[in-house]
């Protein structure tokens, strides 16, 4: 069935989502499982994209593939991970179907992921969108570097051809940046400062069920990101600075840069004066949000 447009079905997907309709699930891959790097405590793990092993997607086309590069988790095995995709200018696929489901966040460039033969639709940075699995579509990118992070639920990632289609009862979805719904964070973290934005994408933003959202710093916060359970999140936009409790090991950290932990954790956020953040944070646990008094309070 052909994809909605971004205008049509912006305000139906989100304002299902805040009733914790969408499930669309996620994207795998290739290559070898995250290596995380370590940073300032044991159970924290920050992965930042010039630390990335990158390989191909689709190994099966060798260098017509796109890159691939795990941000969190093993696309190659069972359960959920979370990975960068770098698409060439010019990229197209051919028509295909994936075994599981994906969300994709485009972090770089411009993406069209349609159904073959649709109207190329292209979706800038900060667009958000899902595929099915079981469902033909193609990919396609333009601008000099084109990124995205894609998350599926349960792995591994394969592709197949498209005459292995079936319908697996979801609906795709491309949702442009300036349909997003963002509303006061209060609605994903009670009590939230002024200034800090949420724009929910899927689940039910309550503890104990995993959901996904955007989580949008003004320029000049600084505060604490406290999340009580296991968690990913991914810079999208800006270049915030975020260091542990302790305020040790204090790091910046570009757009794909992700951090997480199995079992809750604080993280002090700094933004630059000049630019707002932009986080996509996976979760089923509560969320806190603490701004400091001033941006010397995080150093």
């Amino acid at each position: 069935m052909p994809r909605a447009s971004l205008n049509r079905i912006a305000a139906t997907f989100l304002t299902a989502a805040l009733v914790g309709a969408v499930a669309g699930c996620s994207n795998p891959s290739v290559h070898s499982p995250t290596n995380p790097r370590a940073f300032g405590g044991s159970d924290i793990r920050v992965v930042v994209p010039t630390g990335i092993e990158w390989g191909y997607l689709n190994p099966a086309r060798g260098d017509a593939s796109p890159r691939a590069g795990a941000l969190w988790g093993d696309r190659t095995t069972t359960g959920a991970s979370g990975f960068l995709v770098e698409f060439s200018d010019g990229f197209s696929s051919p028509p295909h179907i994936h075994n599981v489901s994906y969300r994709g966040i485009v972090l770089l460039g411009l993406i069209h992921n349609d159904d073959p033969g649709a109207a190329a639709m292209w979706m800038p940075a900060g667009s958000y969108w899902t595929q099915p699995a079981g469902e033909a579509h193609i990919t396609a990118a333009s601008g000099d570097r084109n990124l995205a992070y894609i998350e599926i639920g349960e792995g591994p990632y394969l592709v197949h051809a498209r005459e292995q289609a079936f319908d697996n009862g979801e609906r795709p979805i491309n949702v442009h940046p300036a349909n997003l719904i963002w509303q006061d964070a209060a609605v994903v973290a009670p009590g939230a400062p002024d200034g800090v934005m949420a724009a929910l994408l899927w689940g039910a933003p309550e503890p104990g069920r995993a959901h996904g959202f955007l989580l949008k710093f003004r320029p000049g916060f600084a505060g604490v990101l406290r999340i009580g359970s296991e968690h990913q999140a991914v810079v999208i936009e800006g270049h915030p600075q975020r260091a542990n409790p302790d305020r040790t090991g204090r790091q910046t950290l570009p757009p794909g840069s992700a951090f997480g932990s199995d079992q809750g954790a604080g993280h002090h956020i700094a933004t630059a004066s000049d630019e707002s953040t932009v986080l996509y944070v996976r979760t089923d646990g509560a969320i806190q949000i603490n701004e400091t008094s001033s941006r010397s309070d995080h150093k």
